[in-house]
This record gives C-alpha cells, structure tokens and sequence, in this order.
C-alpha cells in the first residue's frame, strides 16, 4: 500500500517529528525561520521545507514583516486531528478510571 504524501492532510503533515517540533516551537506566537533554526538546531534548508509542507495543508501560516518571513499555527487546520484524538481520549479516561477501580479494590482486599 502507497504512504499517502506528506502534503496531502495535516494528519500525514504532522507525522514527522520534526514538524511537530516546528508546530511546538510557535505555540507561543510568531517566529522567524531563524528562530525556528535556532530553536530546532537544524539546517535551515531543512527547516524550511518542513514549513513548506505545514503552509501547504494549512497548519501554518506566514506573512511577511520587512524582510523577515513570521510564521504562525493555524490552530483551525488542525482541528480534525483533535477531534480524531478526543475519541480515544475519552476511551482511554475510561479505561485509566477501571483500572483504578480495580486497583483500589486490591488494596481494600490487602488491609
């Protein structure tokens, strides 16, 4: 079976460490790629094609200031993957709180 491209959803975008890295590093704002550059210790031809691939599905934005290119999460285009992840989260709270029930009746049946 064919890996779907990297460009194709923020799903696939997001798959790579590094990108998720990049998203991490604008969580609090703006940020040149120089930043990026430094923050990620990475190349910054490298940096730059993983924000390609993050402008490309939408999950980061950019606009220019001077000469500098600021980037920025587009919290919006990563939506479906939260809402993809909040099923399994409720499934796994669930689980976690039997567990703890379980466990909370062996220490009971301990003393």
């Amino acid at each position: 079976m064919a890996r779907a491209a990297t460009t194709t959803d923020a799903f696939n975008a997001v798959a790579e460490p590094r990108r998720r890295q990049i998203l991490d590093a604008l969580i609090d704002g703006e940020r040149p790629v120089n930043d990026l550059v430094r923050v990620l210790g990475l190349a910054q031809p490298q940096v730059s094609k993983h924000l390609r691939v993050l402008r490309e599905v939408g999950v980061v934005e950019v606009r220019d200031d001077g000469r500098q290119r600021l980037y920025r999460l587009n919290g919006q285009a990563l939506k479906p993957i939260h809402d993809w992840v909040t099923r399994y989260e409720r499934t796994w709270s669930e689980r976690f709180e039997r567990l703890d029930a379980v466990l909370e009746e062996l220490k009971n049946e301990e003393k």
